[in-house]
């Protein structure tokens, strides 16, 4: 039995769905917290790629994979929570000797991708309410979905910033399409593991 069909011995319905009933405030507040801290490691694993400002995270994997396992509401809030921690000036961004840091970060030419941040995990943690969540061919279109509005929002920000759509193409989303498609994958065979955690939460 596949880790996706076993799913339902260990939680019928998302986190996301469960919360407004099942989970305590504390317990929500809680995966929120962990999500943003999670958020932001992930922005901490980066590197410099030649020939553009965006620089390569892991920061889209857990943003897709939050959504799926938090739901659509606590999802978005866990990245909004995110953008907030670091327009504070905490340093949850991805560290950058060239891009701005705190609140200036989302004026700069990666802002669309992290103000991309809450929608992506939002239509996620939608689409895994609905079901999708429930085979691995399904779960990597989510996250796929989810990419898609990442892309769409660092599209955005970037056609403003090199003025030109092809450059901004080139720059925010060719050097990066394959690695960003691994990682829609990659969140798709994390996501039992994160069922198995929220089961072990609720349990003890």
């Amino acid at each position: 039995m596949s880790a996706y069909t076993a799913r339902g011995s260990l939680l019928d319905v998302s986190l996301g769905t469960l919360a407004p009933t099942a989970l305590v405030p504390w317990a929500r507040g809680a995966a929120v917290v962990f999500a943003v801290a999670l958020t932001a490691t992930a922005a901490q694993f980066t590197a410099v790629v030649p020939f553009t400002v965006v620089p390569f995270t892991l920061t889209p994997l857990v943003v897709l994979l939050v959504g799926a396992a938090l739901g659509s509401r606590m999802g978005a809030a866990s990245q909004l929570a995110y953008l907030a921690a670091g327009i504070a000036g905490l340093s949850v961004f991805a560290p950058s000797l060239i891009l701005p840091p705190g609140a200036a970060r989302l004026l700069g030419p990666t802002g669309g991708y992290l103000m991309a941040y809450p929608a992506a995990a939002f239509v996620v943690g939608r689409l895994a309410e609905r079901g999708w969540d429930r085979s691995f061919l399904t779960s990597v279109a989510a996250m796929l979905a989810g990419l898609a509005v990442i892309y769409a929002g660092g599209l955005t920000w970037m056609v403003i910033y090199t003025r030109s759509f092809q450059a901004a193409v080139l720059q925010g989303i060719t050097p990066f399409l394959v690695a960003d498609l691994a990682k829609a994958v990659m969140a798709a065979l994390l996501l039992p593991q994160a069922w198995r955690f929220l089961a072990t939460d609720r349990e003890q």
